[in-house]
């Protein structure tokens, strides 16, 4: 990491607003808060660890993604500029999803097998990705986040209601000491 990734960005906790907010679009004013940010992401990211992170899980209203799916390996970060889903399969698939946002909650999330997307990278060139497996499920999971969607909203609302009420007593037994 460089230098300037000081101390590590917090990432906010359910049920905080501002994880419920649609993020806007990056534009060219926004080019040097990217800059900054997305390594500071990052960074949260891996310490957490996790293998995505979206912008509004930082407390900053941008639709601005990184994942890595490599992380324990060789890091293979992506960042997403903008991204937006093109394109999904019809066939589904089921699996454990969680999430930094919801630490040590977990839940089978059915959600599109396969998915195109297109965004910018860092240097502002436009890139598509197709996916599937893994890498498909957190480019969903991701974006979501940038339309104010958890993946509890995607699971019954008995399960969802069950999972956020652990979490919730979790966190109040933890703030307790």
């Amino acid at each position: 990491m460089s230098d300037a990734v000081t101390d590590t960005i917090p990432i906010l906790l359910v049920p905080d607003a501002r994880l419920r907010a649609k993020a806007r679009a990056v534009g060219p004013a926004d080019a040097d808060q990217v800059r900054l940010l997305a390594p500071r992401m990052l960074d949260a990211m891996y310490k957490a660890p996790g293998i995505g992170l979206a912008a509004p899980q930082v407390g900053s209203g941008l639709r601005l993604v990184v994942i890595d799916l490599q992380r324990d390996e060789k890091p293979a970060p992506m960042v997403l500029v903008n991204p937006e889903i093109l394109a999904l399969s019809e066939e589904l698939a089921t699996r454990e999803e969680g999430c930094l946002s919801l630490p040590g909650q977990y839940a089978e999330v059915t959600r599109p097998a396969r998915v195109k997307v297109r965004y910018h990278d860092l240097t502002g060139s436009r890139q598509e990705v197709e996916a599937d497996g893994l890498l498909a499920t957190c480019l969903q999971h991701e974006i979501d986040h940038l339309d104010g969607v958890l993946f509890v909203d995607h699971i019954s609302p008995l399960k969802r209601n069950m999972l956020l009420r652990k979490l919730a007593k979790e966190l109040k037994s933890k703030a307790r000491g």
